[in-house]
């Protein structure tokens, strides 16, 4: 499942709201990643989270595969929606 959501953020994409984004992206059993142009990052990772450069009103798409796909999914968009 993918899902194409906007940034919306009040300032910098900083290592705290990486940090959460990746606790909730590990809080479900599907593979979760972070599509932005060609680049894709494994959303459980910190490393590969940290190496986006987001900006706000930035289209990424949030691609889910596994059990819980459309949970993770919709989780993700909630949290670029309003904890950025």
């Amino acid at each position: 499942m993918k899902k194409e959501v906007a940034v919306k953020m009040s300032e910098e994409f900083g290592a705290t709201p990486i940090a959460h984004l990746v606790q909730l992206a590990n809080q479900y059993e599907s593979r979760i990643y972070i599509e932005i142009d060609s680049k894709k990052v494994n959303a459980k990772s910190i490393m590969g989270m940290m190496s986006l450069v987001l900006t706000e009103g930035q289209s990424v798409i949030i691609a889910a595969e596994g059990p819980d796909e459309e949970d993770a999914c919709n989780g993700l968009e909630e949290f670029f929606h309003n904890n950025i």
